[in-house]
């Protein structure tokens, strides 16, 4: 008879990773960074992958995807892998005992997270483990790789995190700064956490857009800046400062082949890349400083300067809260059961909104589409909301929720925080009260019309839907 105990422990066996089996379904997603291929490279798989054998002789991975990926782009012959045994008893008992614990008390993420790991090891698909205990395949993929990433699942047992939020923190598991500041964020104000986690992937790609145009910079023999030169110093020349002999302003191409040429990149709120070209030595390449124009203001004032360095964290954080205001309404829009004071919600839109009404249905309200997951139809086909309601009537409110809600998102933009009316302040009032989290920059919005109700300045509130944007993308840098 086989000892219970020695049969749980399995054996550790050392295969070619491109013989190993990756389960469908069980990660969403294995990121392989090359640094990580680099590692393994260098000094192999030193931790064992978990696996199972199944009935034909495959090795099924079970924990380790990543490591087995980065192993076969790394080309090693060979890696550790954990082979267990998988044990249907074994589900069976973990499934009674999920179910057991939730009749009593519900478990924690952590533990579910956990179960359905156990569950993984056993042998059991995500669907097959959705359909036995009763939950969805997306939160058992998440609860999969959760478990399986020892950040998150650490994460998730110390500070009683969700499992969504504990998700994220695999997005930067190379990165403990960000990942310190989203668990405290969960921990302390988790309203906040979605639009923290949006904020922190687009600063990740600012910085990645940066760190290309720099090293394409350098690549062509430019001397790369840590920072922007001031108004005072005069080590570097600005290049739009500079002239040719002839009187031309000087451009990139006059010195693309100079010694002294250097540049800091400046990366914009929304990700453009705003180069800023200086030259050491001017003289030498035949240019000069151009005539003052009589209109420079001087250098900024601290003052100024905070304002400035306000202003462009607004901008950005802007950007990021309107990632996750979309998502949410799109998540909102899939709802069976839309809330009761919809149909006030439409009317208010029709007759208070008519501007951004208008707008919305003449160009076609492509974000209304975007929000219903539907792909918006050829300029001579019929409208594919329309279609929505032909085929499903029941679906009529959730379409002219959409309308109006698309219509009116889309006249929202970094303007409306800088010059906010009321029409804004209403459109976030009313998602708030859906059970939608403000992010800082939204309350703005909110706080800014209430102080001007509080102190009767009505004349200075722009109730217009088409506010202009009051400064120049080009001058809007990070």
């Amino acid at each position: 008879m086989t000892d219970t105990a020695t049969q749980s422990l399995g054996t550790v066996e050392h295969l070619d990773p491109t013989t190993l089996v990756i389960e469908a379904n069980v990660r969403p997603s294995a990121p392989v960074t090359p640094t990580f291929v680099q590692s393994i490279r260098e000094n192999g798989v030193l931790v064992p992958v978990v696996a199972r054998r199944d009935e034909h002789g495959n090795v099924l991975v079970r924990m380790g995807q990543r490591r087995t990926l980065g192993a076969r782009e790394a080309g090693v012959s060979t890696i550790p892998v954990y082979i267990v045994d998988a044990d249907e008893a074994t589900a069976e008992r973990i499934i009674r005992q999920m179910v057991e614990n939730d009749q009593r008390e519900d478990l924690t993420d952590g533990e579910r997270a956990a179960a359905f790991q156990q569950l993984a090891f056993e042998g059991m698909s995500v669907t097959a483990i959705a359909k036995r205990t009763g939950t969805k395949a997306k939160e058992v993929k998440t609860a999969i790789a959760v478990a399986e990433n020892a950040t998150a699942a650490s994460a998730i047992h110390e500070h009683a995190l969700t499992l969504d939020q504990a998700a994220v923190l695999i997005e930067f598991e190379d990165d403990e700064d960000t990942r310190d500041n989203l668990i405290a964020v969960a921990t302390r104000d988790p309203g906040q956490f979605a639009h923290a986690a949006q904020r922190a992937r687009d600063e990740r790609a600012r910085a990645q857009a940066k760190a290309e145009k720099e090293a394409e910079l350098a690549e062509a023999g430019w001397e790369i800046l840590d920072r922007d030169r001031g108004y005072y110093e005069t080590d570097l020349a600005r290049l739009t400062e500079l002239v040719t002999a002839e009187g031309e302003r000087a451009t990139v191409e006059h010195i693309e082949n100079v010694e002294g040429r250097a540049v800091y990149v400046n990366v914009g709120w929304n990700g453009d890349i705003h180069p800023v070209y200086y030259l050491r030595d001017p003289k030498a390449a035949g240019l000069r400083k151009a005539n003052a124009s009589g209109n420079s203001g001087g250098p900024m004032t601290d003052e100024q300067k905070a304002e400035r360095r306000a202003l462009i964290a607004n901008n950005k954080a802007w950007a990021s809260a309107e990632v996750v205001r979309r998502e949410w309404l799109t998540t909102f829009l899939a709802r069976k059961t839309l809330p009761k004071d919809t149909a006030q919600v439409i009317a208010k839109g029709l007759t208070f909104h008519r501007n951004a009404i208008s707008t919305g249905t003449r160009d076609g309200n492509p974000l209304a589409h975007t929000l219903l997951g539907v792909e918006r139809g050829g300029y001579f086909e019929a409208d594919k909301l329309a279609s929505i309601v032909e085929a499903t009537p029941g679906k009529a409110q959730h379409v002219s929720l959409a309308v109006v809600l698309g219509a009116v998102e889309a006249t929202t933009g970094k303007h409306t925080w800088r010059n906010p009316g009321t029409l804004d302040a209403a459109y976030l009032t009313q998602l708030t009260a859906w059970g939608y989290t403000l992010s800082e920059v939204e309350q703005i919005v909110i706080d800014t019309v209430e102080a001007r109700r509080q102190s009767g300045d009505a004349a200075s509130d722009a109730d217009t839907d088409d506010t202009a944007d009051d400064l120049d993308d080009d001058q809007d840098e990070a």
